[in-house]
């Protein structure tokens, strides 16, 4: 509890005014002189944000006696919009309770469960105890994962299961999405998503489909010649299901004409003008991050034993292998992310060990012995996805991934694609930033959640942001992953200050959300 007395001038100074307070205040917070971009997507304005109890009571005109309020901030013209949600996000709740990386650049809710594999196991609403029991810095989105069920049930690697299995999976899914879970997300192109055939992606959307739940989809291949191939999958499972989808961080690898990409928003627009609901997601960097597995051919990656197929089959191998990375920019543009060539090229790797770069992929790393960034993709196609209006910002990072958009993608859409490039307006970008994840997700419809958020509008979560959006920056590289993005000054989760006046808190005042 906030106790204090400052003079008018000297609190304008700091940005926060107050007079004395007692412990009976009727409002919590109150936001003045803001510039407010509403999470709309429509035009900003000029007021006042109130909050009580974790709730926006009142915004725009607000007339209230400060005395009855406990902290009274002067936004003196910055602007103030609802906080980011991250609607592809990776993580540990229970290992990095603040993920301080998110809540710095901005992003007051993030999703959990992505690529098909999720925390949890048979029994998620366990595990959303355990996490409110120790809190978060902020909330909390889980999906079950497409594999992660596979697996629970120990089903084989191949595709046409039992019934016997798909009903154990849906199961488990249902129990999940009864708990609180948004839905399900999958992950194609990793084991055991990769064995899935549609009979088994209906039936399991089918479950997500009864809670208008949502299927988040790392589609099966991402390559320029498959891409289309993919997108169709996809919104094939949300036809034979009736469930919501979404294309997670679309891209189009080795893809460098922005055509390609609108012919799949236009294979996306079809299908709605048919009544399906289908969104995407799109972080903005030009390189990907996964295992180095990617590069592996099918038939050296599980149920196949690698150790036989280096075997029996190591110049075939090799030469695929060659030709793959090359094919993907060269070993230059496949950078390690994990130990112990964290930082390093293919190429940096194979000149050090002294031997050509498959040779060094097949004995000294192998399909599971590294996680990497791939420069693969065209910063102009990037450009027409984010453009979408049904195309979101997400960042598909974590607090470990040595890639920076789990620090800078949400700093990094104000700082060059607002203020550099003009190619979103601020109210266009927090809009994909907040409202439109909010609705996709349903965190904005208060017959799905216990208090809606995603908006700056009576009676939603008061996560807030308070920013100067010309010093809004992001500093992580590839060089340097893990530098906190700068410029957010104030960041509420449920009312509470995580980041104040420009400083990280230890504050914990969030967990997961469940849905209704």
């Amino acid at each position: 509890m906030y106790k204090f007395t400052i003079t008018i001038l000297f609190a304008t100074l700091l940005g926060v005014i107050s007079c004395t307070v007692s412990d009976d205040n009727d409002y919590d917070l109150l936001i003045t002189n803001a510039v407010i971009v509403d999470g709309t997507g429509e035009l900003s304005y000029e007021g006042s944000i109130l909050v009580r109890d974790g709730i926006i009571v009142a915004s725009g005109e607000v007339d209230v006696d400060p005395d009855r309020v406990q902290i009274v901030i002067d936004a003196e013209g910055k602007v103030v919009s609802p906080g980011f949600i991250d609607s592809h996000s990776h993580g540990n709740a229970l290992e990095t309770r603040r993920f301080d990386n998110f809540l710095s650049m901005g992003a007051t809710t993030i999703t959990l469960g992505q690529d098909g594999s999720s925390p949890g196991g048979r029994n998620v609403d366990s595990w959303m105890n355990e996490v409110n029991a120790v809190g978060t810095g902020p909330n909390i989105v889980h999906l079950m994962g497409h594999n992660t069920l596979r697996r629970e049930v120990e089903a084989p690697r191949e595709p046409g299961l039992d019934d016997s299995y798909i009903t154990s999976m849906r199961e488990i899914l249902r129990a999940s999405l009864e708990a609180g879970s948004f839905g399900m997300s999958t992950g194609l192109e990793y084991d055991h998503g990769t064995f899935a055939d549609m009979d088994e992606l209906v039936a399991l959307a089918n479950e997500v489909a009864e809670v208008d739940g949502i299927i988040i989809s790392h589609m099966r291949n991402e390559d320029d010649d498959k891409i289309e191939e993919s997108v169709t999958e996809l919104l094939n499972q949300g036809r034979g299901s009736g469930a919501r989808v979404q294309a997670s961080h679309i891209k189009i690898v080795f893809g460098n004409d922005p055509q390609q990409a609108e012919s799949v928003l236009h294979l996306m627009d079809s299908a709605r003008d048919e009544g399906l609901d289908v969104t995407a997601d799109v972080y903005p960097y030009t390189a990907s991050y996964t295992g180095i597995g990617i590069v592996f051919p099918d038939w050296a990656l599980p149920p196949n034993d690698f150790d036989e197929v280096v075997a029996n089959r190591r110049d075939d191998l090799a030469e695929y292998l060659r030709n793959r990375v090359n094919m993907r920019n060269g070993p230059e543009a496949t950078l390690f992310g994990t130990e112990p060539w964290a930082g390093m090229t293919l190429a940096d790797v194979a000149e050090e060990l002294n031997k050509p770069f498959e040779d060094v992929l097949i004995d000294d790393i192998g399909p599971r012995g590294a996680g990497a960034a791939y420069f693969v993709m065209n910063e102009d196609v990037m450009r027409r996805f984010l453009i979408d209006p049904y195309v979101m910002v997400s960042s598909d990072g974590s607090p470990t991934m040595r890639h920076p958009r789990g620090y800078g993608s949400f700093a990094k859409i104000i700082r060059q694609y607002v203020n550099e490039e003009n190619l979103l307006s601020l109210e266009e970008a927090v809009y994909k930033m907040s409202g439109l994840p909010a609705k996709t997700l349903g965190l904005s419809n208060p017959a799905k959640v216990e208090v809606p958020r995603g908006l700056i509008r009576e009676g939603f979560a008061a996560d807030l942001l308070i920013f100067d959006p010309a010093l809004v920056r992001d500093t992580a590289t590839f060089e340097e992953p893990h530098t906190y993005a700068e410029g957010f000054d104030w960041v509420f989760v449920n009312g509470v200050a995580v980041i104040e006046d420009g400083e990280r808190n230890a504050k914990l005042p969030a967990g997961v959300i469940r849905r209704r």
